[in-house]
């Protein structure tokens, strides 16, 4: 094999690939859209109910409790990246391609509000699913003290926590795209997305699920999906996104030849 098959693309590239990928989602046709943020959807709520039940005895240890749960949420975003889906939070990166005017902003939105909607519908779906099949009773109460904690946080602590939430989400994502091989992928995406679950961030798809947990009305569920996705959309969009095009796509933005960048 030869070596250079073996190097993580470096970071100019990786820009190149992110700005290739929102080209590749904004032209995509209605129903595959429609179709892999369904997927998205369902793969986080899978991701959060294997973090509910993981977390369920926190026996040895708050600490370590919630790097176990990090770890298991991480299979969430593995799947959407190894088995192709469409995941709104990590969408946001498609701002590289919008300031680029690869794609218009109205194209970006657009694909948003499908993905966003999408995602909805996955992850409502797994949580009925996952009630109907009767495993919820052994972590249930733990999901409704996790799901009453976030409807009840206050909404300047949600959009924070939302802000951080994705910049660590879309980090992953950005980390991926200078990988070569799956496992590349995978140990991208393991420790970021372990931080923002360990930490306690908010994720707006993974409370689409979560929320479903608890005797809440609609308003109650839809304020705090709104928040948090707002904080996403900055921290994924400006905190990430922005600042990678900043740095390596805006015009007169320096290009790396060869080798590795620091």
């Amino acid at each position: 094999m030869n070596k250079k098959d073996l190097e993580a693309f470096v970071p100019s590239e990786m820009a190149e690939r992110a700005k290739a990928s929102g080209i590749r989602k904004a032209n995509r046709d209605l129903l595959s859209m429609v179709f892999l943020s369904i997927q998205a959807g369902a793969f986080i709520a899978i991701g959060a109910a294997f973090y509910t039940s993981v977390i369920s005895d926190n026996s040895i240890g708050i600490g370590i409790t919630n790097l176990i749960g990090g770890l298991a949420f991480s299979l969430g975003l593995i799947l959407v990246v190894i088995a192709g889906a469409d995941l709104f939070t990590g969408d946001t990166l498609m701002v590289m391609a919008s300031f680029s005017k690869e794609i218009s902003f109205k194209q970006m939105f657009k694909c948003w509000f499908i993905v966003f909607i999408g995602n909805f519908i996955g992850a409502i779906s797994i949580s009925y699913l996952i009630k109907l099949s009767g495993q919820d009773q052994m972590w249930i109460h733990q999901a409704v003290s996790i799901a009453t904690k976030k409807i009840h946080s206050p909404a300047s602590e949600l959009f924070f926590s939302g802000i951080l939430c994705n910049m660590l989400v879309c980090l992953a994502i950005w980390l991926c795209y200078s990988a070569k091989s799956v496992t590349d992928k995978i140990l991208a995406i393991i420790f970021p997305i372990t931080a923002f679950v360990a930490l306690g961030f908010e994720h707006s798809v993974a409370n689409m699920y979560l929320l479903q947990f608890g005797n809440f009305n609609f308003i109650q569920i839809l304020e705090n999906i709104m928040i948090v996705t707002i904080g996403n959309i900055i921290g994924g969009g400006i905190f990430v996104g922005t600042i990678y095009w900043i740095l390596y796509l805006r015009p007169g933005a320096p290009k790396s030849k060869s080798g590795f960048e620091v």
